[in-house]
């Protein structure tokens, strides 16, 4: 395990530390922040595989994990508006009455 990259060690850090903030925040645009970070580590960490193993298949999933991120800005962000706009609350807890 100490055989690591740097950059492995660097996207471990920073995923604990978007998982961190996702389990104990409960404003709804800081978890989303900490997933964009979760995702991020993700792509660190697929860089590091990529560059130890010489895979090409590693280039192709960071490009999916971006197209993910992408997504979910593009889609999350203006969803979580419209329920504060609607709501006035930026506590996730209040949002309760959304489950299926």
């Amino acid at each position: 395990m100490h055989d690591l990259p740097l950059l492995a060690w660097a996207g471990v850090a920073i995923f604990t530390i978007g998982l961190v903030g996702v389990v104990v925040r409960r404003n709804v645009l800081v978890m989303l922040m900490c997933m964009e970070l979760m995702l991020n580590a993700v792509n660190l960490l697929l860089v590091a595989f990529g560059q130890r193993a010489a895979a090409m298949e590693a280039t192709v999933l960071v490009f999916l994990v971006f197209v993910v991120a992408a997504a979910e800005v593009a889609i999350a962000i203006p969803i979580v508006m419209l329920l504060v706009r609607r709501g006035r609350s930026m506590d996730a807890g209040s949002y309760s009455e959304l489950r299926g």
